[in-house]
């Protein structure tokens, strides 16, 4: 009799072609349900970055004038002086910005300074969102700071 239990015991060791087929089926279906919303966060995620980045600058932008002692942001400002320390060409106090990723947005494209503002009366840091393209919406949605 222990013969007879052995030998079942070893032709069960590997799993049927049915219960593979089963479980794959779960992991597709659970992935297709889950993977639009992990996809959602992650847009809504690099959208909220963005604002978050465009703040800083827009703070910095403040602090690199007030320390140049000019009143107002000239049109046309470039946000690489904000890379520079004084030695280099920027303000006293720079560099105000670590590196060079501090001016670029969460989809790879440079932040932009709009003078007057659309939004502040001065001036507007700007990301055109995923899209890089003026207008949009969900996260192709433009970022004014």
């Amino acid at each position: 009799m222990s013969t007879h239990t052995n030998l079942s015991k070893q032709n069960r060791r590997g799993f049927t072609l049915l219960e593979i087929i089963v479980v794959v089926m779960i992991i597709a279906v659970l992935a297709t349900l889950i993977a639009p919303r992990l996809l959602e966060r992650v847009g809504s995620t690099k959208h909220t970055a963005a604002k978050s980045k465009a703040a800083s600058i827009s703070q910095q932008i403040t602090v690199y004038h007030l320390q140049s002692g000019l009143s107002e942001v000239p049109d046309g400002f470039d946000l690489t002086l904000l890379l520079l320390s004084q030695d280099d060409g920027g303000a006293p106090g720079g560099p105000f910005l670590n590196k060079d990723d501090d001016i670029i947005d969460p989809w790879g494209n440079p932040y932009e300074v709009h003078v007057p503002g659309e939004v502040n009366y001065d001036f507007d840091v700007v990301s055109w969102g995923e899209d890089g393209e003026v207008g949009g919406e969900g996260v192709n949605e433009d970022i004014t700071q």
